[in-house]
């Protein structure tokens, strides 16, 4: 996929870099059956009490229903379309099935126009098709996997992810897949996989340019701590540009900032991992 750079008449343009879809998206009108009204929260809870900082505004979008079971097993389908979706880093493609049901899924990189796919457990290992983990040789390359059979894919959905099948534990009931991260885990043979890698993997070469591409996304401003008052940040006060004063960078309650793991050392899938992801 190409990218677009601007004519630099303004700081803005000269900065900007987006991915030219004019030649890869097919239409701009969505599915209508397939639409839902997505309400803004804006990072508020319940109570109305902001939970998430640095949210709010942004465009209206409709959130595209995506189907993450791909559970419509041995009926083809045909993609019809491929679409952009503001709700997600990929793109998707519209798949009519032989008995009229229409669906989203997630484009791969070689999704086009007219392909073929199909789910279910003896299905060919091509690009697009669903099946478990068990039937799925070694080297695979995969996405938008389960982790529990039937709840729906949580695993590599955003753009230009994959995981690779290693290999089958002979011992027990688990697949073991090597993820993007480097992570290497367990994951039960029963749950459902996609064939192929996740599209739009230039979506990283992406530069916005300018603050307020950021707002209609719905992020707003992120102060610095360092200028605050002491009353407002940990890092706040001093006279002029001063240091942070402290052991490490802290959040505006005071807990460590960086270095932190947050991963509960007995949640019960810790066994699962083989391999920890690599450390930055």
């Amino acid at each position: 996929m190409a990218l677009k750079r601007f004519k630099p008449n303004t700081n803005a343009q000269r900065n900007t870099v987006l991915l030219d879809l004019t030649n890869y998206l097919t239409t701009k009108n969505p599915e209508k059956s397939l639409l839902k009204t997505k309400k803004k929260h804006s990072g508020r809870n319940n109570q109305g009490k902001i939970t998430i900082r640095h949210r709010g505004g942004g465009s209206r979008r409709k959130y595209r229903v995506i189907d993450f079971k791909r559970n419509k097993d041995n009926i083809y389908g045909r993609i019809a379309t491929l679409e952009y979706d503001p709700n997600r880093t990929c793109n998707i493609c519209l798949v009519n099935y032989e008995d009229g049901e229409k669906r989203y899924v997630l484009a791969t990189s070689e999704s086009h126009i007219g392909q073929k796919i199909i789910s279910g457990d003896n299905v060919p290992i091509k690009n697009g098709n669903c099946l478990t983990l068990e039937n799925i040789i070694e080297g695979t390359f995969v996405h938008n996997i389960e982790m529990s059979p039937g709840k729906g894919a949580q695993l590599c959905r955003s753009a230009g992810t994959s995981a690779q099948v290693l290999g089958k534990d002979e011992a027990s009931k688990y697949v073991i897949v090597r993820l993007s991260s480097g992570e290497t885990r367990k994951i039960l043979a029963k749950c459902r996989a996609t064939v192929g890698v996740v599209g739009n993997s230039e979506h990283n070469l992406v530069k916005l340019g300018k603050a307020g591409r950021n707002r209609w996304k719905g992020i707003r401003p992120t102060v610095r701590g360092s200028v605050m008052n002491p009353n407002d940040h940990p890092h706040g006060g001093g006279e002029g540009k001063s240091p942070i004063g402290r052991a490490a960078p802290l959040t505006p309650w005071g807990k460590k900032a960086l270095g932190v793991k947050t991963r509960n050392n007995k949640k019960q899938s810790t066994k699962l991992i083989i391999r920890r992801r690599k450390s930055k």
